[in-house]
């Protein structure tokens, strides 16, 4: 048994890491080497793959990813949270209909959504705006935030609450001074996923955003189409690295936070 665990993990780490060591192999490679040889290492390092990667997707793209994803988990961990507080704490007439509605949007595609709201959107003049891509992420987050969120305030002892409330706290006070800051490890989690999908979020940004507004994964995508008369490769798979750093950063920063979350999360249930 110890043998076959081993080989299953092997193989799962070999399906991860595998895909990204060629990417970032085939990435320093010139476009000659790439197709005569696209499994060995390189001979020599093309660093200028990732300059004309870069200037590829173009530095406004990668910012407008950045501002997108820091501004949606800006508003979205507040309001999920305030909301799985209220799903957790409160009971009031037809809250488990309201709740099942909400996690029901995560049954539905975001590509399902497209039409109706580029129409909705072009009538509140917010095509083609951050702002409008924003709003349209948090709202499409905000089952998947309060679904998690849900549990980690229900694990919250009732005791912890109601002392708060008996020591003269209102319950927006009771919940910002003493609730959020208990259910951090959620906070990590939904933050770390949520982050992860909206900087790789594709869609909803193609539908939404055009021009100098595109994201990251947009002007990733107008690259890989232009290879059809271009043959730039090896700058794809630079511009691809690019794109990849970021939420490896994010991953080892805040893998020990996530990893205690998980388990707390796992003991708790």
């Amino acid at each position: 048994m110890k043998i076959l665990r081993g080989a299953i993990i092997a193989l799962m780490v070999l399906a991860i890491v595998g895909p990204l060591v060629w990417v970032a192999m085939n990435s320093v490679k010139t476009n000659t080497e790439l197709f005569g040889s696209p499994w060995s290492p390189p001979k020599v390092l093309a660093w200028d793959n990732f300059s004309r990667g870069w200037n590829e997707i173009g530095a406004r793209s990668f910012v407008n990813s950045l501002i997108a994803t820091v501004a949606t988990l800006v508003f979205l961990l507040p309001i999920g949270a305030m909301a799985a507080y209220i799903f957790a704490k409160f009971p009031f007439p037809g809250r488990g209909t309201v709740y099942a509605l909400f996690l029901g949007g995560m049954m539905f595609p975001n590509f399902l959504v497209a039409i109706p709201l580029v129409l909705l959107y072009r009538d509140l003049g917010l095509l083609n705006t951050m702002h409008g891509l924003v709003l349209a992420y948090v709202a499409y987050s905000l089952s998947f935030t309060i679904f998690v969120l849900t549990g980690f305030f229900q694990a919250i002892p009732e005791e912890l609450r109601e002392a708060a409330e008996i020591d003269g706290g209102s319950p927006s006070r009771t919940f910002w001074t003493v609730m959020f800051p208990l259910v951090r490890p959620g906070l990590v989690v939904v933050g770390i996923f949520n982050a992860i999908g909206l900087w790789n979020e594709y869609p909803l940004a193609m539908v939404l955003l055009s021009g100098e507004n595109s994201t990251l994964p947009l002007g990733i995508a107008s690259m890989a189409m232009a290879q059809n008369y271009r043959a730039d490769w090896t700058g794809l798979f630079a511009a691809t690295l690019i794109a990849m750093v970021p939420v490896l950063i994010v991953y080892l920063k805040f893998r020990e936070q996530l990893q205690e979350a998980m388990v707390a999360g796992a003991v708790k249930g």
